[in-house]
């Protein structure tokens, strides 16, 4: 399949930017849905799409860069190249999550109850995301007979870029099946954290193309990371919740 979807004015538009595009929509959509239903101005979470959005995209691009340093330096001008490829989903979590942070302490919004409603539609937005990798022929992992492998180069191959939208998809579902449910503000984006760093460790061991800090690849490091530090949030976020109300009935 073309990596080019169509053509305006000479510029070529990429198949994996509209699916980017799309699933950053879908995700806002969502989060406006959900916002209505807690309590939050839906004005605020379109001020804080303007503002997480393009944040987590140059987040994305850095955290690719930093982690392939050797090609950039080498090559200073490709840095801002961003249709050349090379973004990091781990980069766009951490950049919009910390403006999420920095804006929630602006508008004084509760910044767990802001995290769950914005994080919800996430998981779909890489699921749609994922299958740029599949139109490019990129973040595939290695050779394999699995009946489902895809061909690249001539080469069969496991999909892993499929293995990751229908994790991701799941989680999704998961998710917006748990919402009603949880017992804590917080506990959706600490169950987002925790199911997806478990896929994605083991996805990634599959892949080809990984990021590497040492012998390590970057993404099974964070992803171990983010399962540790998401049950221990679990657990600092669940007792203190606990606590509050055992407070309350004492009164």
């Amino acid at each position: 399949m073309d990596r080019i979807a169509f053509t305006i004015f000479g510029i070529d538009v990429m198949w994996y930017g509209i699916l980017m595009a799309t699933g950053m929509i879908l995700g806002t959509l969502i989060a406006l849905k959900e916002a209505k239903r807690v309590g939050i101005k839906e004005d605020d979470i379109l001020d804080l799409a303007i503002i997480a959005i393009p944040v987590g995209l140059i987040s994305a691009r850095l955290y690719y860069v930093i982690f392939n340093w050797e090609y950039y330096s080498n090559n200073p001008s490709q840095i801002f190249n961003f249709r050349g490829g090379g973004m990091a989903i781990h980069g766009a979590l951490i950049g919009g999550i910390l403006a999420g942070y920095i804006f929630s302490r602006y508008k004084k919004i509760n910044f767990l109850k802001l995290a769950d409603t914005v994080i919800l539609g996430m998981p779909l937005a890489q699921a749609i995301g994922r299958w740029g990798n599949f139109i490019n022929k990129e973040a595939h992992g290695g050779p394999t007979n699995l009946p489902w492998g895809i061909m690249v180069d001539g080469v069969k191959v496991h999909p892993t870029f499929l293995y990751e939208s229908i994790w991701d998809f799941g989680i999704f579902i998961f998710l917006c099946i748990f919402r009603k449910k949880k017992s804590y503000e917080g506990q959706i984006i600490v169950l987002y954290a925790i199911l997806y760093s478990l896929g994605r460790f083991f996805i990634e061991g599959l892949r080809t193309d990984s990021l590497m800090i040492g012998p390590l690849r970057m993404a099974q490091v964070i992803s171990l990371a983010g399962v540790i530090g998401g049950i221990i949030v679990h657990l600092y976020l669940s007792r203190k919740n606990k606590k509050e109300i055992d407070d309350i009935k004492e009164r």
